[in-house]
């Protein structure tokens, strides 16, 4: 039985949330001296090398063929389909904005359980995605085209992309959770996701000019240590603790995080009209999150 209220989960979920929030910021410093889809393998390589000594206690896992496929289907979401996704958004688009989106992954993950697990869908959930969605739309098309930011509406629409691809990566994760612990499948993530990235890797050495400066490497390194070991491990193990509903709700904090480390790292800034917007998305989703009691 999983409580309504439980504090590991809660604590967990929101130092995921910080933890992941602060990816934005990693990932946007790395690309600018390695390619997008090489410093993804860089940290999926790095994440899988930790995951080594824990083989071991993993040789203990039996699969079905039902299991296999939820394995594949998470694995494609999650890290292959959302990577490429996040990558070339935030080749396009601003880390703040990029996080902003991240707001909306709690409304489409509603609208997925709605849809493929004919769960209920309230009419507070329509209107406060519309208004959500709105929000999106103005913060792309108001959005500032910088050298860091050349395409914002283009990242931002990747960056949606990518919250279509993590909500159904929770649905299939709180499926998974009931069976192989949080440190095996954020380790399955590792494997496949480094498996999968490596002939991207092979093409960008060849094509791109690559500058493997500290920075860049430092920022991998802690992209697949504290953001993958971390940042997963500690999510997939409060989908052991919380619903996948309600875990998705800490999604919001995601932007905030972001924000504050896009000022403070970046020196990125939003204009009144962007945080106008900003705070539109924010609105949506707070009023689709409203619980009204069912009488009887």
């Amino acid at each position: 039985m999983h409580t309504k209220f439980n504090i590991i989960g809660i604590f967990t979920l929101v130092f995921a949330m910080f933890i992941w929030a602060s990816s934005f910021i990693a990932l946007k410093s790395a690309i600018g001296d390695i390619g997008p889809f090489s410093v993804i393998f860089l940290r999926m390589l790095i994440a899988s090398a930790c995951f080594l000594y824990f083989i071991k206690s993993f040789l203990k896992y039996t699969f079905t063929k039902e299991d296999l496929k939820y394995i594949l289907l998470l694995a494609l979401f999650e890290p292959c389909l959302y990577f490429i996704f996040e990558a070339k958004a935030l080749q396009n688009t601003t880390a703040s904005q990029a996080g902003m989106i991240t707001s909306m992954m709690p409304l489409i993950t509603a609208m997925g359980a709605g849809f493929f697990l004919k769960e209920f869908i309230s009419k507070q959930l329509i209107f406060g995605s519309s208004i959500a969605v709105i929000g999106a739309v103005w913060l792309s098309l108001e959005a500032t085209t910088t050298a860091s930011a050349p395409n914002p509406f283009l990242g931002n629409s990747l960056e949606f992309c990518a919250m279509i691809c993590g909500a159904g990566y929770t649905i299939v994760a709180r499926y998974l959770t009931e069976k192989f612990s949080a440190l095996f499948i954020t380790a399955l993530q590792s494997f496949i996701g480094a498996i999968f990235f490596f002939p991207f890797f092979i093409y960008e050495y060849n094509t791109l000019e690559m500058v493997f400066s500290t920075e860049a490497m430092l920022w991998i390194a802690y992209l697949g240590v504290v953001v993958t070991l971390g940042g997963y491990g500690l999510y997939n193990y409060s989908l052991t603790k919380i619903e996948a509903s309600q875990a998705s709700v800490f999604i919001n904090l995601i932007p905030v995080f972001t924000l504050v480390f896009a000022v403070i790292i970046l020196k990125e800034r939003l204009t009144f009209v962007e945080l106008l917007a900003s705070a539109i998305i924010l609105t949506g989703v707070a009023i689709s999150q409203i619980r009204y009691k069912k009488k009887k």
